[in-house]
């Protein structure tokens, strides 16, 4: 439904337009054959059941253990199963690859699909490697093997995520000054997360982050301050996350905006919150906390002021 609202900022009468758009584009072609690398939750529940709904058309699949993979293959109707990824990667049927699977074992999988000449395209999980380096061997020698290479950063296709966007766009709320992400949730860790060297950061603020670029631009700095949580039992050391970003040059909100994001993993009150809020300032929790500066173009610093101000929750300001 198309909705024309009249409103009459600074006294000027004028017409908005209240058709948000807020729907992913589908691709011109839905027939393309998808294999798909992984048979757990992510791709069990949520993938193929998208890919049904979708009209798209998974052809094979494989996983570390074979009994999973055609488990899934049944519920789902997918008509091949693979003994291993390594046969997967060489069924000529293939043309899209999905991959889901930890991280750390994400980018053998990429080196070895790019070797394939029936591939076309890979859709790979976030984060894309656990390092820099590995991130960017990853999109080279797809670019260099002719294959599209996108990784899954799925929040930016949320609903509410794309209607903020084309607001931001349209301009309705006037010049962007801060946007802020609190989550509270207390998150289901997979076993697999246990043995990487980043836990929160990587899999669940890796999600704020990519929203921030989406609505603001890649920011030029990036402060965090991290802690464990003491209720996650095995060892880690970003637990609890506290992020600051200054956006400036890349598209039209970027120019000095702060985007601020907290993943405290909590919902149960402020105990569950040991760097407490008031008014606008985050005290310094007793416990150890690791703080890093980032400038996008040099390497990381330690830095005295990093977790010490955060903006109050608030949802994006404009002025």
């Amino acid at each position: 439904m198309r909705l024309i609202c009249p409103i009459r900022p600074l006294g000027l009468p004028i017409s908005m337009d209240l058709a948000l758009n807020y729907l992913p584009r589908l691709p011109r072609r839905c027939d393309w054959r998808i294999g798909c690398a992984g048979a757990g939750f992510i791709m069990r529940d949520c993938h193929l059941v998208a890919y049904r709904q979708a009209g798209f058309n998974p052809v094979a699949i494989a996983s570390r253990k074979p009994g999973t993979a055609q488990a899934v293959a049944d519920q789902h109707h997918i008509p091949s199963v693979h003994a291993s990824i390594d046969g997967l990667l060489a069924d000529p049927e293939i043309e899209i690859l999905d991959i889901a699977v930890p991280p750390d074992a994400q980018p053998g999988i990429i080196r070895r699909a790019a070797k394939q000449k029936h591939l076309r395209g890979i859709l790979a999980q976030k984060p894309l490697a656990m390092t820099v380096a590995e991130a960017k061997e990853c999109v080279e020698l797809c670019a260099k093997a002719g294959i599209a290479l996108a990784v899954n950063q799925n929040m930016r296709y949320d609903q509410s995520v794309r209607a903020l966007k084309d607001i931001l766009t349209r301009g309705w709320l006037g010049e962007p000054v801060v946007a802020t992400i609190d989550m509270r949730a207390i998150p289901h860790w997979m076993p697999w997360s246990e043995g990487l060297k980043s836990l929160s950061t990587f899999i669940m603020s890796i999600h704020h982050l990519d929203t921030f670029r989406y609505w603001l631009g890649t920011p030029e700095r990036v402060l965090a301050s991290t802690r464990p949580d003491p209720r996650t039992k095995f060892a880690h050391t970003d637990g609890i996350n506290l992020r600051r970003g200054t956006m400036s040059g890349l598209g039209r909100c970027a120019k000095g905006r702060r985007a601020t994001s907290a993943f405290a993993g909590a919902s149960k009150g402020p105990k569950a919150w040991p760097a407490a809020r008031s008014a606008g300032r985050a005290t310094r929790p007793r416990h150890p906390v690791r703080s890093i500066s980032r400038r996008s173009s040099g390497p990381a610093t330690g830095s005295s002021r990093a977790g010490r101000r955060f903006g109050s929750p608030m949802p994006l300001l404009a002025r």
